[in-house]
């Protein structure tokens, strides 16, 4: 890569965990409704896997999808803007936090319900198939959506018709106030792939390098032929389930020694032990990211609300 490439995926990184910090504010005025799943811990894992993705591959998400959709492009303003549920935001403001899409850009969500849209990344995967293009599907969910009947059924029918997908577990730990080790009879995860004879590994999600590099590998071997695949990522939310968790399941302590492997800071150490950037363009990439979200906030705030006529568009696709 590029030094320009190496600063970008910071100012990525940082755009992101500002952007989480002041959208919780905003969720604390009353300025965002609904519910609100922060991103903040897991920053690396989607920064990683999209940064060497192809235009063609497609990526869709559960509902912890904010820093996701500024991975595949959206910007902070399209973003907020559909936090505070105004029409200039990516989904007019009817989506709200747990909808964030663009299909133009290969992102086809954010999805609230727990595993629901895994089947849907099948049917993306069998459509490239069908069409002979050489696109991969990833597809993301949390270790919880592991438990969940849509998981088995397309983990099955991937393998199957061998379609052309990346199961990517971003197994923070908790499936919402839930341990791993107490919800699920496999803990570790991506053993769970062994059932359908589907290839899996593991990789610790809060290095960016580390996930950029197996990502980059997979891609290929699964655009080769090689069929899905499934890859474990380990990461942590440094924030509750959201933001109405008490936090009641895990300790001060716990929470302390993850916080110690933040990817930004992890990522930010190997900028500067390898002379790759200075301290002092790291913190130009800070300062810029900060002005980019606090421009994001102001463009929402003075964005317009939907009109009342905006709930019956977009109801039915015109041909």
């Amino acid at each position: 890569m590029e030094k320009r490439e190496y600063l970008d995926l910071y100012h990525q990184m940082v755009v992101i965990r500002r952007l989480e910090e002041r959208s919780a504010e905003l969720y604390q005025q009353g300025k965002i409704g609904g519910f609100l799943h922060l991103y903040i811990g897991q920053e690396a894992v989607s920064t990683g896997l999209i940064s060497v993705r192809r235009p063609e591959d497609r990526i869709i998400t559960a509902y912890r999808d904010h820093g996701v959709a500024i991975n595949c492009g959206l910007s902070a303003r399209e973003v907020m803007a559909e936090l505070l549920g105004k029409v200039t935001g990516c989904s007019r403001g009817k989506g709200g936090s747990m909808h964030l899409a663009d299909v133009k850009k290969n992102f086809w969500g954010g999805h609230a319900i727990v595993g629901a849209h895994l089947p849907i990344a099948a049917g993306l995967a069998l459509g490239d198939v069908y069409q002979n293009q050489k696109a991969v599907t990833v597809c993301m969910f949390g270790d919880g959506a592991t438990n969940i009947g849509y998981f088995h059924e397309a983990l099955n029918l991937s393998k199957v018709w061998n379609l052309p997908v990346l199961w990517v577990c971003e197994n923070n730990q908790y499936g919402m106030g839930t341990a791993v080790e107490r919800a699920s009879a496999v803990s570790e995860i991506r053993r769970k792939a062994d059932g359908y004879g589907m290839k899996s590994e593991a990789v610790d999600g809060m290095d960016l390098m580390k996930v950029r590099e197996v990502s980059a590998r997979l891609y290929e071997e699964i655009r080769n032929g090689s069929g899905p695949q499934f890859l474990e990522v380990i990461t942590y939310r440094f924030r509750g389930h959201s933001m109405g968790d008490p936090e009641r399941y895990r300790s001060a302590d716990e929470v302390k020694t993850w916080l110690e492997n933040d990817p930004i800071g992890i990522y930010h150490r190997y900028l500067l032990d390898n002379k790759i950037a200075t301290e002092e363009e790291l913190q130009e990439q800070i300062r810029l990211a900060e002005e980019e979200v606090n421009d994001a906030v102001a463009f929402a705030e003075a964005s317009p609300e939907p009109p009342a006529e905006e709930l019956f568009k977009h109801i039915f696709v015109e041909e």
